[in-house]
């Protein structure tokens, strides 16, 4: 993970709150060296490839048939051991650790397992992850209804923090006398964009704006409709640059964020950018509209904000300048580590 990513925001909250925190690396290999240098970022593109097929038939052998995946588990069990847990905090996606592995982990240690999802576990949860739903004390998701959809599915309890946050060490607004050329211009958009079922309102809205100066960051491949205007990869510092550069940030949630919450409403804020987000329940919890961001619910009502805030640069950085003092005093990961502790000392 670039240093950007969430679990180093809240590792760096536990740490600066006095907690003693051991990290285990999930998906490293059981076998030979655990280098964190040695992961990749996966890069998604339209229609199938040798990389997909191997790994849909990989996804479908049960953790426990797979020898390097056992041998993962065993790792942590042997960690947990050391280490005598008290909470164990499991990212989403977990398509390592098996269900008996985090039950054998709750018996042995009597500690409170915490799985912290930003997504759909209806579209993008694995089976392994929903076998082990009911050993979930406690869910915290950036979206409400996907915490719903965990209970549905068996968790004991979830939270809407969100869970993602802004890290005032880290979201520090860069200086444009520094930025490169190509992450200086009036519209950008950084995230997914593939596949499109579950994109396509993202892609609908870009694709709406294809006439005005538009940059778009991914790590990912693009849809050939938008493919002119590929900037390139947006990660770590180079993601705390562009959107600090870009005049105004277009923050389309997923298909399947319909609350709302996407971690790029918080550090996009915290890096001084002016958003036009599509409107969703979520972001009046958080924000005031026309204070800290301004919403479209069409991709005309889009547009007309697009040229409105371009043509009055006084009133889209006055917003910009309020968004971000807002987020740093109100949600930071100090903060949401507070509300987590409240919610630990209920279960």
């Amino acid at each position: 993970f670039p240093r950007s990513m969430g679990q180093h925001g809240w590792e760096r909250a536990f740490r600066q709150a006095g907690y003693t925190v051991s990290v285990f690396w999930r998906n490293l290999p059981g076998f030979g060296s655990r280098d964190i240098a040695r992961l990749r970022q996966d890069k998604f593109s339209d229609g199938w490839t040798a990389r997909k097929v191997l790994s849909a038939l990989n996804q479908r052998i049960p953790p426990s048939l797979q020898p390097d995946i056992r041998r993962r588990n065993s790792l942590l069990l042997a960690a947990a051991n050391r280490f005598q847990p008290d909470i164990i905090w499991l990212s989403g996606d977990n398509r390592e650790i098996t269900p008996a592995t985090l039950a054998r982990l709750k018996s042995e240690h009597g500690c409170k397992l915490i799985y912290v999802s930003g997504v759909s576990p209806i579209v993008f949860s694995n089976p392994n992850e929903r076998a082990a739903a009911r050993l979930y004390d406690l869910v915290l998701v950036n979206d409400y209804y996907h915490g719903v959809q965990w209970q549905e599915l068996g968790a004991r309890r979830m939270a809407c923090l969100p869970y993602v946050a802004v890290d005032p060490a880290l979201h520090v607004l860069q200086p444009l006398t520094k930025a490169p050329d190509e992450t200086l211009c009036d519209i950008g958009f950084v995230g997914t964009l593939l596949p499109h079922h579950l994109y396509s309102e993202r892609v609908a809205a870009l694709e709406s704006l294809r006439d005005f100066d538009l940059g778009i960051w991914s790590i990912h491949e693009l849809p050939e409709s938008l493919r002119a205007h590929y900037r390139g990869a947006a990660l770590g510092d180079s993601m705390l640059q562009t959107l600090s550069s870009v005049k105004i940030c277009v923050n389309v949630h997923g298909d399947f964020m319909r609350y709302g919450g996407n971690m790029r409403l918080f550090e996009a804020a915290a890096l001084g950018a002016f958003q036009i987000v599509d409107d969703r329940p979520g972001l009046r919890e958080w924000f005031t509209v026309g204070e800290h961001l301004e919403v479209f619910r069409d991709v005309d009502e889009l547009r007309d904000k697009v040229e409105y805030y371009l043509a009055h640069d006084d009133e889209r950085l006055q917003v910009a300048a309020a968004a971000r003092e807002h987020v740093l005093k109100k949600h930071t990961y100090a903060q949401r580590l507070a509300r987590f502790e409240e919610l630990l000392g209920k279960i």
